[in-house]
């Protein structure tokens, strides 16, 4: 057969991502990239502590971030992502840009992080208020609610697991009960957003979002949003409000919408006035229940 009239495959524009040595959900990252683009992972080196502050220091040094993405240049990606929440929330919203600085300067491209991602994820969206999910320790906890407020957005709620390590065996109904407690009840919060780029969260974002009738945003996705955006390219979310503005509901939805529909309970938005998806309730776990001695859930 002469194939020859094909031409070879399509041209690619590349993503460089730069991950800590635990990343372990390329998989997921994957699932919101286009087809006419590629992601190109490498990892920080390994060191033998546990998700913690300190972690998150040793991955975010500048000469770590510098030689990951000098080992990224050979293949030439037009922007560079930090995929890494904690490590990009732990030097506040000043380290966070210094770190864009650092990896842009070692490979000449355009740099995007996490945690910058995220906070131009809350201003696409127009969130004033937002409530958290993590899975991390009280203390890394307190860390990134320090840096949200940092950039003026009210913590509403906040739902903590306590892990220290495997976190990518959190399975989805776990992440959905978090979410529940971060957001008790409708209207409590603008947004959600679930932390930590270790955490499954693509099939569970739009169950939630139909749940909790607000924005439902994760660390993944926002980086891949982000990134994708420095290409002129929209990321493939469907039915999430971040990534299909006609899935958009909250505050950025109501202001497109116009005056707001007084129902039985009071103002109802317009754009969730009608039925809803299935509850997050109903998704099958994935992955592994974490150790129990990991767990230390708490609400703040």
């Amino acid at each position: 057969m002469d194939i020859s009239f094909l031409g070879g495959p399509a041209p690619q524009r590349g993503v460089g991502v730069v991950a800590p040595f635990d990343f372990a959900l390329d998989r997921e990252l994957w699932r919101w990239v286009p087809d006419d683009v590629s992601l190109h992972m490498t990892r920080t080196p390994f060191v033998p502590v546990e998700v913690s502050l300190d972690l998150a220091r040793m991955v975010s040094e500048h000469e770590t971030l510098g030689e990951a993405v000098r080992t990224l240049n050979a293949i030439a990606p037009q922007v560079v992502a930090y995929a890494c929440t904690s490590g990009s929330f732990v030097g506040g919203i000043a380290g966070e840009r210094a770190m864009c600085e650092a990896m842009t300067w070692a490979g000449a491209v355009p740099s995007v992080t996490t945690s910058g991602a995220l906070l131009d994820a809350l201003t696409e969206l127009g969130v004033r208020r937002v409530a958290l999910v993590t899975p991390y320790t009280v203390s890394v906890t307190r860390a990134l609610e320090a840096y949200v407020a940092e950039a003026g957005v009210t913590i509403s709620g906040c739902a903590f697991m306590g892990l220290t390590r495997h976190i990518w065996r959190v399975p989805y109904r776990d992440v959905a009960d978090m979410a529940r407690q971060a957001v008790p009840t409708p209207g409590a919060a603008d947004a959600l957003f679930i932390s930590c780029t270790n955490l499954p969260t693509y099939d569970v974002i739009p169950q939630l979002e139909a749940e909790l009738r607000i924005p439902v945003i994760s660390a993944n996705q926002v980086t891949m949003w982000a990134a994708l955006r420095r290409l002129g390219t929209p990321a493939v979310g469907p039915y999430q409000a971040l990534t299909d503005p006609a899935a958009r509901i909250g505050p950025a939805a109501t202001a497109a919408a116009g005056p707001a529909v007084v129902g039985p309970a009071g103002p109802v938005d317009p754009a969730v006035a009608g039925p809803v998806g299935p509850a997050a309730a109903d998704l099958p776990g994935v992955g592994d229940v974490p150790d129990t001695e990991q767990q230390q859930e708490g609400w703040t």
